[in-house]
């Protein structure tokens, strides 16, 4: 480092140790900014052994490229690569390089900056070593971020020299949420620079706005046009702004002297196109011509948290922006930003610690954070689930953006294709509403406001869960994903602060129509809540009325600290909200999916939902899966007909086999074997690999008889093996027991348990084999209790061990085991049919006849499966 130059040189020995690394070292590749400095390559070679074969006395030079790498982030920064391949190179070869890059930078004043990367354990070199050189009577100061490196300069032919060799003692760990001054970055910096108002008096002269802007000129007209249009300055201010980031794009312009000078405000209006630092200036100057006090600030957009244990340098910042003031008020104008307007004027950016540019120069200053005046998003979501809370619900939402999402719209709805459009909108619809079925969306823009709004109908699927024996639907997204897990057990952690929250705000407005006008309906969990949880300030408000339940929650998200000592007490405020989650309870006696779709056929509530599929058919006719969606919900509602039309359009469209499949299924259902046999061979015939395919082939072909090829079908996939091989194994002893083989299903499933010990699925299997056939009825038992220990949702061995007590004739047993199933899944048929079985038995008819119906509705052929077990209504 001498007279205002960084000169770095390099001496570099890799092994292709590997083709792999070979590959990767193949191609010299060595950038430089031409514009600050020059590349001189010293030496290239291969040292294979004793032989040193030179790289650059072969005639072959290097060629040099100019890649923007950066394009697609918009920055141009004018570096050049010098490339050259490494011919004759083998594994175990050595790659010899000697150069070296300078630099100098005119703006800096004669002042020098640069860095170095550190290496710590484990990674993997021979030698490493790093120094630093300047003249004796030069200034230059140091630092290294990195503990247990602490060399000292020593005094060499008149040069002070800095040495170190690495890789150095691995760090002591810090916690990822940790703030930003408990982490250090992996390096060694050094800089010319004495203090941090050197580094704002150099920068100020780049700002300077006298006579930057033409008394007649373009840019002077448009602040005449403001301040006829305002006469309050923060009016004015808003406006500025608002011109500087709509009429101005962003690029950076790193060439020639562009790394920290900036283009002339007329220059950026002609082209208009700027960065950080052109965009800044103009502001600067037409806030000037406006007499509002105003100065540039360097920031930096990620570490600004770090820049006060930075060494005063211009590198410690990578961003500058406008302060203003107006009265008692501080502005952080950012002329890169999107959609600001006066609503907005006091936001304030994350930048933490920020550098003023003054020509008598200055010391840092933090930003002080406040949260957004106006909610980055708002959203209004109408949800009517009067048709049942089983069904697909239609939905009206209408969302309001700002900021950087409504500038992404901007372009995309000017530039993109209507997909890509269509893409984006559906993106945002669904960070609403997960798994949303849209109907329509469009999209609006308020220039006065700087907003978006997207406007989507369609059919969402709200998530009821089954809890302590009713139905709950959460109602509140936020507070249970609010996450707060510090690890502070080290004892070196235990003293260090959690960082929590980001900048972000949000108002969002539901309402959900309830079936029945509500009845047996009510909101468990806090109805209003406030309160700030690891930096999250959440104002929530929900009350059920009308038969709507309303939810308001206002979440205010700011970057805040928590301390060590409050983390205990913080956890347990977390717990306890998020343990009184805000939910919908149904009605204990809330009737099962085959009884809602009766009641809403009746009231004919189902035409608004089937409207939605249709629409969304006649909009894009080529689309299958528009075929499909409206299939699934024709067969959820046991309109079957209706389903296998629309299945099969959609094979005209797009034959897939999950369509073959589903089809196949919905006609096995209703006993159309034949028809089900030929979807599932198609299907079968375009993936033989397909284990479904598999299994409902061998079931339709042993049902018409021709059980021995139906067995050597599943044989086959079963000796391959895999995840899908218990299934296979099951239906292959249903197939046997089915042919009156019982001794050989049993066998079956006995090998497979032997393989498979303790596996629920085999053990439920053998139960409801030995159950179904009436055969070995007290291990029966013995395997269904083992299964509905081991099971995570016993269903089906219950469902299983209820046939087991029928058969040994202990009614009220099975009745206690179907109840438990049903209460899991009130819509299991073989449950529904043997519940109505033995209620005949019990001489309850009208309960008998509710629940064949129901099982039949749900399941067609529930009585031909089980006449193969001597059981008939």
């Amino acid at each position: 480092m001498d007279n205002g130059q960084v000169w770095s040189y390099f001496d570099t020995a890799t092994r292709a140790a590997s083709t792999e690394i070979m590959g990767s070292i193949g191609t010299i590749q060595l950038p430089w900014q031409p514009a600050h400095g020059q590349l001189i390559v010293h030496g290239a070679e291969i040292i294979r052994g004793a032989d040193h074969i030179d790289l650059l006395g072969n005639g072959k030079p290097f060629s040099i490229l100019r890649r923007e790498q950066q394009m697609d982030r918009r920055i141009l920064d004018g570096m050049l690569t010098a490339t050259m391949p490494v011919e004759g190179l083998r594994v175990g070869d050595i790659v010899h390089l000697t150069f070296s890059v300078t630099l100098k930078d005119p703006t800096l004043g004669g002042n020098m900056q640069t860095a170095a990367a550190l290496m710590f354990d484990p990674f993997r070199t021979q030698f490493a070593r790093t120094r630093f050189l300047w003249p004796e009577e030069t200034h230059i100061a140091w630092k290294a971020h990195a503990e247990g490196l602490a060399p000292k300069p020593v005094i060499t032919g008149g040069f002070s020299e800095l040495s170190f060799t690495m890789p150095l003692a691995k760090q002591r760990e810090i916690p990822g949420d940790a703030p930003l001054r408990f982490q250090h970055l992996p390096i060694i910096e050094a800089s010319s620079f004495r203090n941090w108002a050197e580094v704002a008096a150099v920068m100020a002269p780049l700002y300077e706005t006298d006579g930057l802007i033409q008394p007649d000129g373009t840019i002077a007209k448009e602040v005449a046009r403001i301040m006829a249009a305002e006469s309050d300055p923060l009016k004015r201010a808003a406006l500025a702004l608002q011109l500087v980031q709509e009429k101005i794009r962003y690029q950076l312009m790193g060439m020639d002297a562009g790394n920290y000078v900036p283009q002339t405000p007329v220059q950026t209006w002609d082209l208009r196109y700027g960065d950080c630092k052109a965009k800044t200036l103009l502001l600067l100057a037409m806030l000037k011509l406006m007499d509002i006090d105003a100065e540039p600030v360097l920031a930096n957009i990620t570490l600004g948290g770090l820049v006060p244990d930075r060494l005063p340098s211009a590198a410690a910042f990578d961003h500058v922006l406008v302060r203003a003031t107006i009265g008692s008020d501080t502005l952080w104008l950012d002329g890169t930003g999107s959609g600001s307007r006066l609503g907005d004027i006091h936001d304030t950016p994350n930048f933490g610690y920020v550098l003023p540019v003054r020509a008598q120069g200055a010391d840092l200053i933090r930003i002080v954070p406040r949260a957004d005046a106006r909610a980055m998003v708002t959203a209004r979501i109408a949800f009517d689930a009067s048709a049942g809370i089983n069904l697909p619900t239609p939905f009206r939402m209408i969302a309001t953006v700002r900021g950087a999402t409504t500038g992404m719209l901007r372009a995309m709805s000017a530039q993109g294709s209507k997909e890509d459009l269509e893409q984006g909108l559906s993106k945002i619809v669904t960070g609403f509403i997960p798994d949303a079925t849209i109907g329509m969306q469009q999209l609006k823009f308020d220039d006065a406001g700087g907003t978006a709004t997207v406007e989507a109908t369609g059919l969402a699927y709200l998530d009821w869960k089954k809890d302590s024996d009713r139905l709950k639907s959460a109602l509140d997204t936020v507070t249970p994903g609010i996450a707060f897990a510090p690890d502070r057990a080290r004892p070196a952690w235990r003293e260090i602060p959690v960082s929590v929250g980001s900048t972000s705000t949000s108002d969002i407005q539901t309402e959900i129509r309830l079936p029945g006008q509500a009845a047996g309906f009510a909101i468990e969990g806090d109805q209003a809540l406030q309160g700030v949880f690891a930096g999250v300030s959440v104002d929530r408000k929900a009350h059920l009325a009308n038969g709507i339940v309303m939810t308001d929650i206002r979440v205010r998200s700011m970057p805040a600290e928590i301390a060590a000592s409050a983390i205990p007490e913080e956890r347990k405020r977390i717990a306890a909200v998020q343990g009184r989650q805000l939910s919908i309870v149904a009605p204990a006696d809330y009737p099962p999916l085959w009884d809602e779709v009766a009641q809403a056929k009746r009231a004919n509530r189902l035409a608004p939902i089937i409207a939605i599929f249709t629409k969304r058919i006649a909009d894009k006719p080529e689309n299958s899966s528009h075929y499909t969606d409206r299939a699934w919900f024709f067969d959820r509602v046991f309109e079957r007909k209706q389903a296998i039309a629309d299945l099969t359009r959609a094979l005209d469209i797009d034959p897939t086999v999950a369509t073959y499949l589903q089809r196949s299924g919905i006609y096995f259902d209703l006993g159309e074997n034949a028809k089900a046999m030929a979807d599932a061979k198609t299907a079968y015939a375009i993936d033989p690999a397909s284990t479904e395919a598999i299994s409902r082939l061998a079931t339709i072909q042993a049902e018409q008889g021709d059980r021995a090829g139906a067995i050597a079908l599943l044989q086959e996939r079963i000796d391959i093996g895999g995840k899908s091989e218990v299934g296979l194994l099951l239906a292959k002893a249903q197939i046997e027991a089915d042919g009156g083989n019982t001794e050989a299903a049993l066998a079956t499933i006995d090998a497979a348990i032997v393989q498979m010990p303790g596996n629920a699925v085999l053990l439920n299997g053998r139960c409801w084999l030995k159950g179904t056939r009436k055969m070995a009825l007290d291990t029966a038992l013995k395997d269904c209790t083992k299964a509905i220990e081991l099971s995570d949702e016993p269903t089906q061995p219950l469902d299983s061990r209820a046939m087991v007590y029928y058969r040994l004739e202990r009614y009220e047993d099975a009745l206690a085991d179907l109840e438990a199933a049903l209460q899991i899944d009130p819509n299991l048929s073989s449950s529904l049919f043997l519940r109505g079985i033995i209620r005949k038995h019990l001489g309850q008819a009208g309960l008998s006849q509710s629940d064949m119906l129901a099982a039949r509705t749900t399941y067609p052929r529930v009585d031909r499966d089980y006449e193969k077990y001597g059981i008939a209504f």
